[in-house]
């Protein structure tokens, strides 16, 4: 089987953050906390596939967390256009996962069914369940599936050979995980199953959570769908632009031939 090409994107940053937005029960809660936004590109031969799609330029302003880069730009240092993607994997439909869609409109969406029905059920009746999702993204999503071009998975899932999907949940009903081979061995797209390395490795939630046993269980299948903890990639953790080399300018690291260094305990 061939392995996979995979790089991470960085299209975004918050750093006016503390401990307490990333971990619950966290004794150091006022330590000054960064998040880096990215999403994922997987190429092998001619072909790519995207794991989420990042958010735009309004809805940074309108959330007061700026864009650095759009999708469209982010990806151009790899040689890559948005008619160059026809498929996209969509881990969860929270609009810093979502929120690009409108940039890939010819490109077919796998999303878990639990996702969809979860975005446009009665649980966003609740401001704080709705708060991370924005009725405009869902609305492309929901668009794309009446024009024939969203698969849906049910769990587990095959995108390509040597790329799954798994069902997770816990911060979004319906998150979903992407498991790919590369060259380094089977890795693990975490997303927001695991925000930070230290989530996974501690055991330590995430504060927007909609199911946390689902959320604790999650921690510990994103390591076993990965050869080794190293190959587990959180959703938005600076770290990974610390441990995986730079591949050209310094908003993509490459991540399949494995971490410069091991990520400890």
């Amino acid at each position: 089987m061939t392995p996979w090409h995979v790089f991470a994107v960085k299209y975004a940053d918050r750093n006016a953050r503390t401990r307490k937005d990333s971990f619950l029960f966290d004794d150091n809660h006022d330590q000054p906390h960064k998040m880096d936004y990215f999403f994922w590109v997987l190429r092998r031969d001619d072909e790519v596939l995207l794991v989420d799609t990042g958010y735009d330029h309004e809805e940074g302003d309108r959330r007061g967390r700026p864009v650095r880069l759009n999708p469209a730009e982010a990806l151009a240092p790899l040689g890559i256009r948005p008619d160059d993607v026809s498929t996209l994997i969509v881990t969860h439909l929270h609009y810093d996962h979502a929120g690009g869609l409108k940039y890939f409109p010819e490109a077919t969406i796998h999303l878990q069914a639990a996702e969809m029905a979860y975005a446009t059920g009665p649980c966003m009746c609740h401001g704080t369940l709705n708060a991370p999702f924005t009725a405009d993204h869902v609305c492309e999503a929901v668009q794309r599936l009446y024009s024939g071009r969203v698969i849906f998975h049910e769990g587990d899932g095959e995108v390509r050979e040597g790329v799954t999907v798994h069902r997770t949940g816990g911060h979004s009903r319906g998150l979903q995980v992407v498991r790919v081979l590369t060259e380094a061995g089977w890795m693990c797209l975490a997303s927001d199953a695991s925000h930070y390395y230290e989530n996974f490795l501690h055991a330590k939630p995430f504060p927007i959570v909609v199911d946390m046993e689902d959320m604790l269980d999650g921690f510990r299948k994103i390591q076993t769908l990965a050869s080794s903890k190293d190959l587990v990639i959180p959703g938005h953790d600076p770290l990974v632009r610390k441990l995986f080399p730079v591949h050209g300018p310094d908003h993509i690291v490459r991540l399949d031939r494995g971490p410069l260094e091991g990520i400890g305990a």
